[in-house]
Parts: structure tokens; sequence; C-alpha cells
């Protein structure tokens, strides 16, 4: 079986390249999106009905995002408040490098189990 890489996975690589490059404010970005990406898979694996068809009145939004974090919290655990904080933290605070790659693991978590619910229901539907 092939697994599928997400837009989560993308955005990962991506911020992995521009940090080994140094550019540290990039690749805070880019693992942000990734974050971001990453909750909105869950989100539409997981809160289908609830905050899907919010987002199909209104579009994502930071307040449907956070919304999707607190529920997805109640599901699979309060480990994703802290990934979504270390998200928020990239984007917010001009880090160092060590830095970025700490709060980078829990970005990394978020992907996987991402990644994992994604394949897992591509494989159901096959």
């Amino acid at each position: 079986m092939r697994i599928l890489k997400t837009s989560a996975d993308v955005y990962l690589e991506e911020a992995d390249e521009l940090l080994d490059r140094g550019d540290t404010l990039q690749a805070s970005e880019k693992y942000y999106k990734a974050a971001e990406e990453a909750i909105k898979i869950l989100s539409g694996i997981l809160l289908e009905d609830d905050i899907i068809s919010e987002v199909r009145n209104k579009d994502w939004n930071t307040e449907i995002i956070n919304k999707a974090v607190f529920k997805l919290s109640s599901i699979l655990g309060k480990w994703i408040i802290e990934s979504w904080g270390s998200a928020i933290a990239l984007i917010t605070v001009n880090l160092d490098a060590q830095q970025i790659k700490k709060y980078r693991e829990s970005i990394v978590r978020l992907v996987q189990v991402a990644d994992e619910r994604f394949n897992r229901k591509i494989i159901e539907r096959s």
C-alpha cells in the first residue's frame, strides 16, 4: 500500500528545508501552515458535520480553526492544543533555530496523526 502525502507534509518538508538554510522566519511560517493544514485534515475526517458545515458557510478563519482545535482535543487528547500553541508561537514570536526545532517536534506529531487518519480514511473508502 502506498501512503499518500498531504498538504501538511508538503509544508513540513518546505519548512525543514528553509530551517536547514537558516531562514528561520520563512521556516516558522511553513511550520505554522503545516499545523494549520493538519488541523483542517483532521477536522474533515473527525468533525465532518460540525466544523465542515460551518466552513462551507464562512470558510476557514481563526475562530473556526481554534474551535476545531478544541473539539479535536476532546477526541484525540489535550496534546492537540499544545501542538497548536507551538504553531501559534512560531508565527507570533521571533525564535532562533534551536527554539524552532523544539516547537517543530509537536508540529511533526500533529502532521503524522493527520497523515495516519487521512490514509486510514482512504483505505476505508477503497
